[in-house]
């Protein structure tokens, strides 16, 4: 999970260098990038009998959408990096904490701690006071509004994708689960760029080929890979919350390799994001895990 989530806080900083290209391209090689990867781990697993290759019930239908709405996510998240900051993307995009925490509680009858709440709710504060802080510098980037609105509907979308996650892992290898679901992630990533702007009609750009190669080793494999392999043993409204150090790493990095500044007021908002946080995960030992 540390590494995983440290590979989140390079995404944003990696699409950034890509904005000079169709954002629909770039999700699609990210997308197809990493359903390929996983390919000879497939093939020896499937040699070795490990792998379920069988699903069960209604695991396709689950997976299948939950493959239809990773793809979503990638495809609104990396786009809202073309309107708006760094800054204000990530940590919109990471406010999925508080339609978990009411969906799990909803859904699945979980009880939280008082602390969880709060801190749910406080790291939602953050979010909107970093989303703010966005609008009062709107000339520093294309179109901040729709950026943000962007942002958190790929959270709206990650959170139906991380509830059957938790539904379909409890019975599923990590293997068995991402390898379908990257799979129909790549295929909607595909149509939607068919659809929207048709086959490039020049050869693809070196620059766009290496980052979608970056994102797919790093944030979906190894950032959403560690995350799906733990939300079989914990709580995916805590899990999540883990996500929102997300900012911290990438505003820092931001700075030093794009040399984006941050509203002064964009420092408060993570802060008291971070807080949030870590009230969350101020729990006796085991409150986590699931029973």
């Amino acid at each position: 999970m540390a590494i995983g989530l440290t590979t989140f806080g390079f995404a944003p900083i990696l699409v950034k260098f890509a904005t000079a290209h169709s954002a629909l391209l770039l999700v699609a090689i990210r997308t197809v990038g990493a359903f390929l990867m996983l390919i000879p781990f497939y093939i020896y697993q499937k040699k070795s009998n490990k792998y379920d290759l069988k699903p069960v019930g209604n695991e396709t239908k689950w997976m299948a959408l939950a493959g239809i709405a990773l793809g979503l996510h990638f495809t609104l998240w990396i786009s809202s990096l073309y309107y708006t900051s760094v800054a204000s993307a990530s940590v919109l995009v990471t406010i999925h904490p508080i339609m978990l925490i009411v969906a799990e509680r909803a859904l699945y009858k979980m009880k939280f701690p008082v602390t969880v709440w709060i801190g749910v709710f406080v790291a939602f504060g953050g979010s909107v006071l970093l989303g703010i802080s966005d609008y009062n510098n709107e000339s520093a980037f294309l179109n901040p509004v729709l950026g943000n609105g962007m942002a958190f509907a790929a959270a709206a979308i990650f959170a139906v994708y991380f509830l059957i996650g938790q539904k379909v892992r409890q019975n599923r290898s990590w293997l068995g689960y991402v390898f379908p679901v990257y799979g129909y992630a790549a295929a909607t990533c595909v149509v939607i760029l068919l659809a929207v702007e048709g086959i490039p009609s020049s050869s693809i750009d070196p620059v766009l080929i290496w980052v979608g190669i970056g994102l797919a080793l790093g944030p979906q494999l190894m950032g959403h890979g560690s995350l799906n392999y733990a939300v079989k043993f914990v709580s995916p409204t805590l899990l999540s919350t883990l996500i929102l150090t997300e900012p911290v790493f990438a505003t820092v990095l931001a700075f030093f390799i794009l040399g984006e500044l941050p509203h002064a007021l964009s420092f408060l908002a993570i802060a008291i994001t971070l807080v949030g946080v870590t009230l969350t995960w101020k729990k006796k030992p085991g409150e986590a895990l699931k029973k």
